[in-house]
């Protein structure tokens, strides 16, 4: 299905008011941050932070939750060769369980901004407040959708993030984790109770915490 370029045109304008409104009060870099794996029961959680060059169009953008992995795997190959600066960040199972999820969540936000080569003069992201960063923040709740740089994150870290399962997967098999990317679906907790959990697993989260605590053993799927 083609794209109606004119309407493109006219969505991503749209799609783009914040940063015109920064660049508007003299903002030159705008950093787009946003998380994905939150809730999901096994693997990291990913953030991506991105600073786009002003008036970037890119026809197909939008909240990655929102798009094919073939999609979201084009556009990130293209925002990432056009992007000013993009970075991501992980925040693996045993910190999550340490810190709880939220923390665990700001932490790979704030790496991922610390990662870029370029520092930002505003940073938007979706919802969530980083702390520790002495940058102006804007938290735009459904950011993703509203916003051309947080847009542009979110896809960068679902595509870094659904790479790493699939990884994991191999390291791993038999949870299925390229087909869940660690989600509790009902084939996952199948294979939870079947197998126990892993070291790639959220001890802190149901039902792996039941599982963990009903004395069944941690399998370490590093080499089987």
């Amino acid at each position: 299905m083609r794209l109606d370029m004119e309407a493109e045109k006219i969505r991503i304008k749209a799609l783009s008011e914040y940063e015109e409104e920064a660049y508007g009060r003299g903002i030159k870099y705008i950093a787009g941050v946003d998380e994905v794996g939150r809730g999901t029961i096994a693997g990291p959680v990913v953030a991506g932070a991105v600073i786009l060059p002003a008036g970037f169009f890119l026809p197909g953008v939008n909240d990655s939750k929102k798009l094919s992995a073939k999609k979201r795997a084009e556009l990130a190959e293209e925002i990432k060769k056009r992007a000013l600066s993009w970075a991501v960040s992980y925040v693996w199972p045993a910190v999550i369980d340490e810190i709880n999820i939220l923390n665990a969540t700001r932490l790979a936000m704030q790496l991922a901004v610390k990662n870029l080569h370029l520092t930002p003069d505003l940073i938007l992201t979706d919802a969530v407040k980083i702390p520790d960063i002495n940058i102006e923040q804007i938290n735009i709740t459904r950011g993703d959708q509203l916003s051309i740089s947080i847009a542009c994150a979110s896809i960068i870290a679902k595509v870094e993030r659904d790479n790493t399962m699939q990884n994991l997967d191999i390291l791993c098999p038999g949870y299925g984790m390229a087909d869940h990317k660690g989600y509790a679906t009902r084939r996952h907790v199948e294979e939870l109770f079947k197998r126990g959990c892993s070291f790639w697993h959220r001890k802190s989260f149901e039902p792996v915490k039941s599982i963990v605590y009903g004395g069944w053993d941690v399998q370490p799927c590093l080499f089987e």
